[in-house]
């Protein structure tokens, strides 16, 4: 019952969050407002019902380090977003147009910061952590993402194919990141980042939906499998190729520092195979 309250806690705070946002059409300052309001919200609303319904010390969101985190995360989405943006541009299919502007961009970044907090919370603080307990970290790793995928086919613009890669991307970057450091603020970071990358300063569709304008007025033409189409250069093959490669280097850091954790049948297995040893 506990994950119950847990998920309608987060989901309370990220629904009242979406109101506010759609009540103020599209006003880049008061969408700045409500975009962080609602971040910081969902943090202290996923502390209060995790330590009240656990009764422990929430460590996946510890202050200690947590700026450090963000930024570092942040940086590292931007750049893995810009290199997929520079690569379709070699290709000729992106073209900038002019500037945009920088409300626009702050709006978006209000907006990308409350969607990439509360989406954290909910598949990695949550969902993933939940599951990873009782099927261990390589089927809740699949799972997750899976589910991370499917939730993307409501998106305007959305397709099969968008869905498998937004399972590749965020399912298996943001999840990764999260069993290497234990944390979820470089996980909620990357998010931030490459969704703000995406529309607040390359001007691009983020998973088929259509934003405000950011930094750059911009557009990309070409084949959907290198610009991702109607959905956005997150259903571009660049994109995949990157954040399975950048998965991969959060994984291995993971088994390194032994953050990986076995089925519990496993763990009995072992146990079992000791003893009678």
């Amino acid at each position: 019952m506990r994950i119950v309250w847990q998920l309608l806690a987060v989901a309370a705070v990220s629904f009242a969050g979406q109101l506010c946002v759609a009540a103020v059409d599209g006003n880049p300052w008061l969408t700045l407002f409500f975009g962080g309001l609602t971040a910081v919200l969902a943090v202290l609303a996923y502390r209060w019902v995790v330590r009240k319904t656990e009764h422990r010390p929430v460590t996946e969101l510890a202050g200690s380090g947590a700026r450090r985190a963000l930024g570092r995360g942040t940086l590292v989405g931007i750049a893995l977003f810009a290199a997929v943006i520079a690569n379709i541009a070699l290709l000729g299919d992106y073209e900038i147009r002019g500037w945009g502007t920088v409300p626009g961009a702050l709006g978006l970044a209000g907006f990308m910061a409350a969607a990439a907090v509360t989406e954290e919370l909910l598949f990695r603080g949550l969902l993933f952590r939940i599951v990873e307990n009782w099927l261990g970290t390589w089927l809740a790793l699949v799972l997750s993402g899976l589910l991370f995928g499917v939730v993307h086919l409501f998106n305007e613009h959305a397709s099969l194919w968008g869905a498998i890669a937004i399972a590749i991307e965020g399912g298996g970057l943001l999840t990764s990141a999260y069993i290497a450091t234990r944390k979820l603020w470089l996980p909620i970071g990357l998010h931030f980042g490459w969704n703000f990358a995406g529309a607040g300063i390359f001007g691009t569709v983020v998973s088929g939906k259509g934003a405000p304008q950011g930094l750059l007025d911009a557009v990309t033409s070409g084949p959907s499998i290198v610009t991702g189409g109607d959905f956005g250069p997150e259903g571009s093959l660049y994109s995949v190729l990157f954040c399975f490669l950048a998965t991969c280097v959060f994984l291995r850091l993971a088994h390194r520092r032994g953050r990986l954790v076995p089925r519990r049948r496993d763990e009995r297995t072992a146990d079992v195979t000791t003893l009678s040893a």
